[in-house]
């Protein structure tokens, strides 16, 4: 399944350490050879701080008990930077976190500056020291600590540009920390930093877009509320132009929240036209299941479709746990459509097409139709079930299928 792994086509728009994980996860697939993997796991950590943790990789990549001399050479020049800037960040620090001076802060960067001057004799350049050392903090690891120095620093700068590098930093540290609550906090207010940027050029604001869409994978798959975030996010023109010029593999994971989430099946529509605007230059069986029931109506090719999907989704890192979910919803919304343009629907013949053993396939049909509250009776002795045509005045047979038209045109 390594042609529809999308581990390769993600990595430049993460984060280092964000990557690791997606390395852990198909070091326990059978997508890649497994030196492969670790080989890819050493070099990634080695432009970190996490010396010990790459040194013990890189033991076991080349089956050896001794470490290269820069890896000694390494970690000692770790240690005293991080030691020099704990302590040029000593004072600024205990001042911060001092509960009368955080409650004295305002929202003007401007005036709490003049008052860590006047009050506290704190310069700016120990403000920027905090952005080092928030920096040191993430490299070697240590994400709770640049979660809690980043967060300072961001409240505290006047430097645009170093304050938006801070909340990436932030979010990336609550993401490795697993604080999906926090993080989706982090990641919203990331969100509006980034649309009211005045960047340089429309270059540098897509770039920021692309990274946040990729990021924001790790919240919006583990919040609770998430697969209504990414929604929410992803269907927003800005977004949308995004994906469509930059990075059409995410569509895989809007689809994939728009079908296991009912409740946003009016985003379909939009879906499928992003889905044909850019199907020139992705697609996979998640996007083509869309495509043949939505637009070709060729319930056959869904049904394949459906069947790749399941082995695509369970080698992705941020769908594997919804599998279930997602080919649950995918034969509601095949039989739904598949009901919607037959009178008479053989029961056999769609349970087949839905994967599904004959008894259970009857009874899920029999839910599918109460559920969805549709016109229908079923004949359990012919094994058939009838949809009863019901009668619209003229002018809602004009509206529906003008809809229709457009749909399939668009």
């Amino acid at each position: 399944m390594a042609e529809h792994d999308l581990t390769q086509r993600m990595i430049p728009s993460l984060d280092r350490q964000l990557v690791f994980p997606l390395l852990e996860f198909l070091s326990s697939r059978d997508v890649y050879q497994a030196d492969a993997i670790l080989q890819a796991k050493v070099e990634l950590l080695s432009g970190t701080g996490m010396v010990d943790y790459t040194g013990e990789l890189y033991k076991q990549l080349h089956n050896t008990d001794q470490l290269p001399a820069e890896f000694d050479e390494k970690r000692a020049a770790l240690i005293k930077q991080l030691t020099e800037s704990e302590h040029k960040t000593k004072h600024i620090r205990e001042v911060i976190e001092n509960p009368e001076v955080a409650d004295a802060l305002r929202q003007d960067k401007l005036q709490n500056m003049k008052l860590l001057q006047d009050s506290y004799q704190c310069t700016p350049e120990m403000v920027l020291e905090l952005y080092n050392f928030g920096q040191l903090q993430y490299s070697s690891g240590n994400y709770g600590g640049s979660a809690d120095i980043l967060l300072h620093f961001s409240i505290l700068s006047t430097d645009p540009e170093l304050t938006l590098s801070a909340l990436w930093g932030k979010l990336a540290s609550e993401i490795l920390l697993g604080n999906w609550e926090v993080g989706l906090g982090d990641l919203l207010k990331l969100r509006e930093t980034i649309d009211k940027t005045h960047f340089k050029t429309p270059a540098e604001q897509l770039q920021q877009r692309v990274w946040l869409l990729h990021w924001s994978l790790f919240v919006f798959f583990n919040h609770p509320k998430g697969r209504d975030g990414i929604v929410e996010t992803f269907m927003l023109p800005h977004y949308v132009s995004t994906i469509q010029n930059a990075c059409p593999w995410i569509l895989r994971y809007l689809v994939a929240a728009v079908i296991t989430n009912r409740r946003k099946r009016n985003m379909m529509q939009d879906l499928v036209k992003t889905i044909q605007q850019v199907s020139y230059m992705y697609q996979d069986p998640v996007t083509e299941f869309v495509e043949a029931l939505y637009v070709d109506f060729d319930f056959d090719r869904a049904a394949a479709k459906l069947e790749e999907c399941e082995s695509v989704l369970e080698n992705d890192f941020f769908l594997t746990h919804a599998v279930d979910d997602f080919v649950e919803n995918a034969r509601f919304f095949l039989a739904e459509v598949y009901c919607r343009i037959h009178k008479r629907i053989d029961m056999k013949a769609l349970t087949t097409r839905l994967n599904m053993k004959p008894e259970d396939g009857e009874k899920w049909i029999v839910k599918l139709i109460r559920e969805s509250r549709m016109d229908a009776k079923v004949d359990f002795k012919e094994g058939t079930v009838i949809m009863n045509s019901s009668y619209n005045p003229v002018y809602q047979q004009v509206i529906e299928r003008t809809r229709n038209l457009v749909f399939r045109t668009q």
